[in-house]
């Protein structure tokens, strides 16, 4: 599903706020979820994903460790048909204007906190394989719309990615995660937001 792009180079200050406004209320609603209602909403993802026809071609995939509420990709990639395919995690750069770093990861591999406290493979002596190498990259998202567009949490480490792609032989598909009720109407879009492929909810 194909986004649009903003025209204007920098947001209007009502539009900077709104998109503020929905993220504190979409985390809210996020983190008020109960453990069961999250396991309901993974539950309901895991069925939607395995009828996509790329994840099922998809060999190498991009995910994300769900924290603040997110809905949770990982039971879907645990299931036995997936022993096939290859994860991999992203790993935040040192510097903040960085791009995205994705390591091979074997659930059950340890993990050391980020930044953030998100666990993240540690890559001393490991290979960093570039974003463009992945068939299938799973996104968070705070909010999304019906054109595709995605509103993140505002740090801006996947736009740089997904931007980066640009200059790169070959994409993964992008596919948002979110919970039902992270749908928006039409978000008001900085420069720098990158559409996505797809959005698969609960």
């Amino acid at each position: 599903m194909p986004g649009t792009r903003a025209s204007l180079m920098t947001l209007k200050a009502d539009d900077r706020q709104l998109r503020q406004q929905l993220r504190r209320d979409m985390r809210r609603r996020r983190q008020a979820l109960s453990p069961a209602e999250q396991r309901a909403a993974s539950h309901g993802f895991a069925g939607k994903l395995s009828s996509s026809l790329t994840f099922r071609r998809a060999r190498h995939i991009g995910l994300y460790l769900a924290a603040d509420g997110e809905l949770d990709p990982l039971p879907a990639l645990l299931r036995a048909d997936n022993a096939k395919r290859t994860l991999y995690l992203p790993v935040l750069p040192k510097h903040a204007d960085a791009v995205l770093h994705f390591v091979r990861w074997t659930p059950g591999e340890p993990l050391v906190a980020n930044r953030y406290g998100i666990g993240e493979p540690a890559i001393q002596g490991r290979h960093l394989t570039p974003l463009w190498r992945l068939d299938l990259l799973l996104l968070p998202l705070v909010a999304f719309d019906v054109e595709g567009n995605r509103l993140g949490m505002g740090g801006g480490f996947y736009d740089r990615a997904l931007s980066a792609l640009q200059r790169q032989p070959k994409r993964p598909h992008l596919t948002g995660v979110a919970h039902h009720f992270q749908k928006t109407g039409i978000l008001p879009l900085a420069p720098w937001d990158q559409p996505l492929d797809e959005i698969i909810t609960d």
